[in-house]
């Protein structure tokens, strides 16, 4: 039997954080406004080897696989599994029923000293909608609204149907507050 992280394996590559984290800062400062959206499929791209990873290590832990998991078991797993990789603990709460909100006080692509004007985990993004759109059986967006780059406490992404997430994209450039558009898509 392998072990529960096993690399190779789930065909992953261990990394230094610096060498991401210069990748994602270079692409940043260089690519212009192209480059949100390269880092992003680089995400979303790695969603289906990190969704199998999942599911081999939650069956050498001796759980279901993550689509018969009732949804407070899998948060607690799904956050013990990136937490296992070095990605960071996430706590998942629904905030109503189009959107749920997965938090993060030390995601590993956030840096609290970028002081940037806007969320910049966008590698998470692409990765954490193809992942949750595998486990739900349907496409999900990934939407950040709070990044400890540009200083907050955590990173908190919304998950719903792509469009939710655009009503509420549009709610925010309107000048709403993303709760104030979160909770417009059940008065609608």
């Amino acid at each position: 039997m392998t072990s529960a992280n096993d690399m190779k394996t789930d065909n992953l590559v261990a990394m230094p954080r610096s060498a991401l984290s210069l990748l994602r800062q270079t692409l940043l400062r260089e690519g212009g406004s192209a480059a949100a959206s390269f880092l992003q499929e680089s995400g979303y791209a790695g969603g289906e080897v990190i969704s199998a990873a999942f599911e081999r290590w939650l069956g050498t832990k001796g759980h279901a696989g993550m689509s018969q998991l009732d949804v407070d078991s899998f948060a607690r797993l799904v956050s013990e599994y990136f937490n296992s990789l070095g990605w960071g603990t996430l706590s998942i709460t629904r905030l109503n029923e189009a959107v749920a909100a997965l938090d993060s006080s030390e995601w590993w692509e956030s840096d609290p000293g970028a002081g940037m004007d806007h969320p910049g985990c966008h590698i998470s993004t692409g990765l954490l909608a193809d992942v949750l759109g595998r486990v739900s059986g349907q496409p999900l967006a990934v939407l950040e609204v709070e990044c400890r780059s540009m200083g907050s406490d955590k990173c908190r992404f919304l998950t719903g149907s792509a469009e939710a997430l655009e009503r509420v994209y549009e709610g925010m450039v309107r000048g709403s507050s993303y709760d104030e558009a979160v909770g417009s898509l059940v008065d609608s």
